[in-house]
């Protein structure tokens, strides 16, 4: 299993363990992750699983694809460093990988 950091507007922590192939969206919802609203189930139709991905990790996770790149534009406060998390797949290079999440989605 692979351990993904989510740290909350707020600041609190969440440490969840995800098998690898399932999405980062997936392992939030299952770990309760505050924030991670994820209307439309994972299938890059909606903005409200947005994350940003820490610094570190950005080479790491990559870049999004053109589809998910035209989504993140309905996303609230996108950076450079936004993703869906729906659209990241959890493997064992991402073990240790920290994201944030947003106070708020849109």
């Amino acid at each position: 299993m692979t351990e993904i950091r989510f740290i909350d507007a707020d600041g609190t922590v969440t440490i969840a363990r995800g098998d690898n192939g399932f999405s980062l969206m997936e392992v939030a919802r299952r770990h309760g992750v505050a924030g991670i609203v994820a209307e439309c189930g994972g299938s890059c139709a909606c903005a409200t699983c947005h994350v940003h991905i820490d610094p570190a990790w950005l080479e790491a996770v990559g870049e999004p694809s053109p589809g998910e790149a035209d989504m993140l534009d309905f996303a609230r406060g996108r950076r450079p460093d936004s993703r869906l998390s729906c659209q990241i797949r959890v493997t064992p290079a991402l073990d240790g990988l920290t994201v944030h999440v947003p106070e708020s989605q849109g």
